[in-house]
Parts: C-alpha cells; sequence; structure tokens
C-alpha cells in the first residue's frame, strides 16, 4: 500500500506525526485543484520537504536548499516515501528516532497539473504544474534526472530537480530567507519548540555536529528563553489576578462591616392630631 514505507519508518508511540488512513483518494485524479505544503524539516541537515496531493497521498521530495524562485537555479530534489494527506497540516517536534527534529509549515495552497496524465508525467519523469500558496506561485517542473546532478545521493529514479518556469512570479529574491516563517502560526522553529519540552534536547539533540548542530544548539536555548519568559508572564499575570481578587474581597468585607456597624433609623409614622375636647 502507499504508506507502508511511511508507517515502517516511524514509531507512533512516540512520533506525533500523523498515521494517516487507508482510504483511496480524497479527490477525484483529475480534480483541477490539489493541496500541497512545503515543510522546513530541521533534523540531521536543514531541508524543505516538497509535498503535492495526489490519489489521497502526498507524493514527497526532500528538497536540501529548498525551491528558488529562479529559473536559472536548478534545486535538487529527492524523491521519499508517500507522506498521509494528514500531515499536510503537521507542524511540531518529532522527538527521536527518524526524522527527529523539528517540522514547520513553510507553504501551503493548491497546484494545477499542466499535463493530462499525471501518473504518465511521474512516470516520464517529467511533471509541469502550476502553484497558488503563500509563497510560492507560477509554473514549476519536476524531472528525474536519474542520479546524474552533482551532489545526488541513491541514484535511480530517486533524484529529480525542482526548477521555476519564467513568469510573472520568478525572480532572484531568496524566498527561503525572505519568507523564512510558518504559515500556520506566522513563528520560527524556536517557537515552535518553546510550546514542547526543550530541555530535554539539552544532551538528546538530534543534530549534533555541523551546520545543523549549531543552528539547533541556538534554538534550544532560544526556545528555554521564551518558554522561561512565558512561564514568568503567566506567573505575574496569576499574581496579578490575586492581588486584584484580595483586594475586590477586602473592600467587600469593610463594606459589609461598615453596613453593619451603621444604626438604622426608625421609621416616623405620621399622626393625625387629636382634636382637642
Amino acid at each position: 500500500m502507499a504508506l507502508d514505507e511511511y508507517r515502517r519508518k516511524r514509531d507512533f508511540t512516540r512520533s506525533p506525526e500523523p498515521k494517516g488512513k487507508d482510504e483511496k483518494a480524497r479527490r477525484p485524479a483529475k480534480q483541477p485543484t490539489r493541496f500541497f505544503c512545503v515543510q522546513k524539516h530541521l533534523a540531521s541537515h536543514l531541508h524543505y520537504d516538497f509535498r503535492l496531493e495526489h490519489n489521497g497521498v502526498l507524493l514527497s521530495w526532500a528538497v536540501p536548499k529548498g525551491p528558488s524562485l529562479d529559473p536559472k537555479t536548478k534545486r535538487l530534489a529527492m524523491k521519499v516515501e508517500d507522506h498521509p494527506f494528514d500531515y499536510g497540516e503537521f507542524e511540531g517536534v518529532i522527538p527521536e528516532g527518524y526524522g527527529a527534529g523539528i517540522v514547520m509549515l513553510w507553504d501551503r495552497g493548491t497546484w494545477t497539473p499542466e499535463v493530462d496524465d499525471v501518473d504518465a508525467a511521474l512516470k516520464k519523469g517529467d511533471l509541469k504544474l502550476t502553484l497558488n500558496g503563500y509563497k510560492l506561485k507560477g509554473s514549476w517542473v519536476l524531472v528525474r534526472t536519474g542520479g546524474r546532478y552533482a551532489g545526488a545521493r541513491g541514484g535511480g529514479d530517486r533524484t529529480w530537480l525542482l526548477i521555476k518556469h519564467r513568469d510573472d512570479w520568478a525572480g532572484d529574491v531568496d524566498i527561503a530567507e525572505f519568507a523564512p516563517l510558518s504559515v500556520k502560526t506566522g513563528g520560527d522553529f524556536e517557537d515552535i519548540l518553546a510550546e514542547d519540552t526543550p530541555a530535554v534536547w539539552t544532551s538528546h539533540r538530534p543534530a549534533k555536529g555541523g551546520d545543523a548542530g549549531a543552528m539547533l544548539a541556538q534554538i534550544i536555548a532560544r526556545a528555554a528563553q521564551l518558554k522561561a519568559t512565558r512561564g514568568a508572564r503567566t506567573e505575574d499575570t496569576k499574581g496579578t489576578e490575586d492581588t486584584k481578587e484580595k483586594k475586590e474581597k477586602k473592600a467587600s468585607t469593610a463594606a459589609t462591616r461598615k453596613s453593619a456597624a451603621t444604626p438604622r433609623r426608625k421609621t416616623q409614622t405620621s399622626r393625625k392630631p387629636q382634636k382637642k375636647r
């Protein structure tokens, strides 16, 4: 089945990643627009996971340097196992095991095939498509290289290139640097990690060396600081609320005592003057 390899590589008792459902395509294969996403993944190396919805799953490629808007720049894209459709909204921390690291939802939107038969295009190794995301738009192509591209590992039909076509959305802007944050939360890696347990990673980091290791060390420190700051704010807020509650209670008690101590005036009833006899 399409998700067998995906499930074989993961321990779902530890990983928060979705297991995925056994089902056929959620939408017809010839549906004009389909979901796509790009997840920025800091694991043993920083890379970008490019995913296209097709036949109920997300076809996936790992793009080490991320997509480029420059048509002259050909980005290596390594084909990896299909992912469940639910993975398209995943953002969080994979604590250990396969893919251990931080996953950010960097971009999402819809894609439209520029070919009549997607399966035939994939088999041929030449898939033209149009993206309509927050960051990535316009016409693109995925081209299989057969492992002849410099720096490619694994060879065979896993090695592809992701290339931007020349159109109104092309340019020389480094989109990964220009727009580095999550489209889901607007946060960075440290914000995602701060929601989890950054202290655990101090001695059990998934990336322990090189550029990724240095980056992760900085992220862990910033995440720990963020979490500590948020905790301090929560305590301050709690203290303020407690003080306010005490003041209100004290004022209420004082008012009650004052009311009890004030003597009540007797009600005077008017009497009719008696006639003198």
